[in-house]
């Protein structure tokens, strides 16, 4: 009996130990223990999908976990937005958005979410000038060609977006506005989607960042009309604000963004994995093939220009609807 008692005993013991040990152990394992996904709210073929895969490639050589892309559009980026708020604040299911969905649409539409309370910003990885563009065979040879088309018979430009109030949507409806003209807007559910639209002849024009546009345009499937900012990015392009467009019209930041309650330290590994790309040979090697900046701005620094955005959109939004 004595044997049995101090038998049971020490299994118990030794079960206990096992149990303290593996308990520790896992309290204790260094983030990540596993892959990464990296949600995107839009469309294949977009500007988002062709940097997530850029970024995906080299990131895992510096957090030693794959990151994988799931590509969930719909809503007009609400649908993926929603999945990434409901995830575990763990650090594995991040959010690849950009500044209109994350700061904008709140001032349109009544949210499943709040972007201000369910979500904190792990970085901001680049910005993006946009640019308006047409098939090469269209009659459409220059900007003013396209204003004077939209102004002479209203509605009968067909402009495909990436969905309202998108990264797409913003600029036309300023654009309309500064020129006062309207377009057909037909929304599609992301920039790839909506350059297709274009491309397959349902769309009269459209816009597209860099990424998206250097092989159409090297391949002369596309005519560039005109490019946000105050500096031509092609010599024989007109800029925003050459044309009389705001020089704030027309820029997208791309940022990852975590559920709320993210641990401190799982953020600042995250943020300190995407600023290591920042100096990695063949990352920005990449991305200069596909045109694209690497101004990376770090989560705690771009949550204060998240609260200028906010700020901003709602004056945007307040004088679009208001005319």
């Amino acid at each position: 009996m004595f044997w049995r008692l101090s038998k049971r005993s020490f299994l118990t013991a030794a079960l206990a130990g096992f149990a303290m040990t593996f308990g520790f152990a896992e309290a204790n394992a260094e983030f990540p223990e596993k892959p990464l996904t990296l949600v995107i709210p839009l469309g294949a073929g977009g500007s988002h999908d062709l940097n997530a895969r850029v970024i995906t490639s080299i990131i895992p050589e510096y957090l030693g976990q794959a990151m994988i892309v799931r590509l969930t559009p719909g809503a007009g980026g609400q649908k993926g937005t929603q999945e990434v708020a409901n995830s575990a604040a763990d650090g594995y299911t991040l959010l690849f958005t950009h500044n209109y969905i994350d700061m904008l649409q709140q001032h349109v539409e009544n949210l499943p979410y709040d972007p201000n309370a369910d979500f904190v910003p792990v970085a901001r990885i680049n910005y993006a000038p946009i640019a308006i563009v047409v098939r090469a065979d269209s009659p459409h040879q220059s900007f003013d060609d396209l204003i004077k088309a939209a102004s002479d018979s209203p509605g009968s430009v067909r402009m495909a977006h990436s969905g309202n109030w998108g990264a797409l949507f913003v600029p036309a409806a300023q654009i309309m506005k500064a020129k006062d003209v309207a377009f057909n807007l037909v929304p599609y559910q992301g920039g790839g989607p909506a350059m297709q639209a274009l491309l397959g002849g349902d769309a009269d024009v459209t816009m597209g960042f860099p990424s998206t546009l250097s092989a159409l345009v090297s391949s002369g499937k596309v005519r560039v009309l005109a490019t946000a900012g105050s500096e031509r990015i092609y010599d024989d392009v007109p800029s925003f604000e050459e044309l009389g467009i705001g020089g704030d019209v027309g820029f997208m930041h791309r940022v990852v963004v975590a559920p709320a309650g993210t641990p401190d330290d799982v953020l600042a590994k995250l943020g300190d994995a995407f600023k290591a790309l920042q100096d990695d040979k063949t990352y920005n090697r990449m991305m200069g093939r596909l045109g694209e900046t690497t101004d990376l701005i770090d989560g705690p620094t771009y949550q204060k220009m998240r609260v200028e955005q906010s700020e901003a959109y709602r004056e945007l939004v307040n004088a679009i609807t208001s005319q």
